[in-house]
């Protein structure tokens, strides 16, 4: 009798232990879903990336889609990270009291064009003329005799929002075809003769040329100082009551291991390295 009451309370003891470690197993697990700015993406990508190598419960999924389909998503709850290159105030139809922002890095924004255009250098006026239509040809601006294709970025891109609002002045960029991504605008400028668009730095490579405005060029240095005016904060938006997942992630990309190697390494701006800071009104400090 004794053996079989020591049995079953071997049996029981197992059980519980079983049960703990299942209990222990399904808390340490979790999924991440992070959308919207294709600009962020190259970074959150990589910092989840090696996120999950040391943390092996977790499983982090990374889109892209723009900052409007990420403001959008995480103010309405569907994802755990909304990635935007503006503030959510400047997007509308975006609930702002149900979301929290976490700005990780600064993103510098530069035109880019084909390098058979032959340009690498604009005024700003130019710049706005040549997205409104009214230059029309490269060889108004010492270029090639050559027509000026533009490719514009959707109009929930943040990154469309910044450069109009630096550039535009306030008026309308006139029609043209749009691509949602940096990595489409990329390819596409890089193919097209006379095509002419703009990327965050971090996708400016051999095969596109970055132009500068009044000589000034589009370098980390000058973003810094604002002497480089288009670029904007990288944030990464969560929900109020966002889980402990989310927030580790979160408190992870603005923690000094990845910004002092990752942000760096992929063109991306520390938002400590600012000399300035800029709010929703696009006023700097």
């Amino acid at each position: 009798m004794k053996k079989i009451l020591i049995l079953v309370s071997s049996l029981l003891l197992a059980g519980v232990f079983i049960a703990g470690c299942s209990s222990k197993s399904a808390s340490d697990s979790s999924k991440l879903t992070i959308v919207g700015s294709t600009a962020l993406q190259p970074l959150v990508e990589q910092a989840a990336n090696n996120y999950q190598d040391e943390n092996s419960g977790t499983s982090i999924t990374v889109q892209g889609g723009g900052s409007g389909t990420g403001l959008s998503q995480i103010s309405n709850g569907s994802v755990s990270v909304g990635n935007s290159d503006v503030f959510a105030s400047q997007v509308s139809g975006v609930n702002t009291k149900k979301i929290v922002d976490n700005k990780v890095a600064v993103v510098g924004i530069t035109p880019v064009v084909n390098p058979d255009t032959g340009v690498k250098n604009l005024t700003m006026q130019q710049l706005q003329d040549i997205f409104t239509g009214k230059i029309t040809n490269w060889n108004q601006v010492g270029g090639k005799d050559e027509e000026i294709t533009i490719i514009n970025r959707a109009k929930g891109s943040g990154t469309r929002i910044t450069f109009e609002q630096n550039v535009l002045d306030g008026k309308s960029a006139i029609k043209a075809q749009e691509q949602d991504s940096n990595g489409t605008v990329q390819k596409l400028v890089s193919s097209t003769s006379g095509a002419i668009s703009y990327v965050s730095f971090s996708y400016v490579n051999s095969k596109i040329q970055a132009v500068s405005i009044d000589n000034v060029k589009p370098t980390d240095a000058n973003v810094k100082t604002n002497a480089w005016k288009i670029w904007s904060y990288e944030h990464m938006y969560t929900t109020k009551n966002a889980d402990a997942s989310t927030k580790k992630f979160v408190k992870y990309v603005k923690s000094d291991k990845v910004q002092k190697t990752l942000v760096k390494k992929l063109g991306y701006i520390a938002i400590k390295d600012m000399k300035v800071s800029k709010d929703a009104n696009n006023q700097i400090k």
